[in-house]
Formats: structure tokens, C-alpha cells, sequence
């Protein structure tokens, strides 16, 4: 079951998977997901695969 929260910060507090796979982005995507409405791991997982994919498009 995905649980709601608040925004991305609340997110990372209550959700240790979710500050895991966190911690593992470059600075640069993580810095871009605190501008997203993330609020599930889910959306943290397609918010970053998006920047992911638009950062490669970006340098290539």
C-alpha cells in the first residue's frame, strides 16, 4: 500500500526505502524532485526516472 504524505520531506522522514533510493540520485535530480508534488515513493521513483531520462537526453 502506498502511503499519502504531505510532500517530499515528509516523505524521506516517515519512509526509509524511499530516503534510501534518495540518497542514491545525483544532486542534481534530487535537488529538481524538492520542486516536484512527490508525496508517494511511487512518484518519487517516476519523478525520477524522468529527470534521469531528461538529464541523458540533455547531455546526448
Amino acid at each position: 500500500m502506498n502511503h499519502v504524505h504531505l510532500c517530499l520531506s515528509d516523505l524521506l522522514d516517515q519512509d526509509l526505502t524511499a530516503w534510501e533510493y534518495f540518497q542514491t540520485l545525483p544532486s542534481s535530480i534530487r535537488q529538481s524532485l524538492y520542486d516536484s508534488d512527490i508525496t508517494t515513493f511511487a512518484e518519487l521513483q517516476a519523478e525520477a526516472n524522468q529527470a534521469k531520462a531528461d538529464a541523458q537526453q540533455t547531455e546526448g
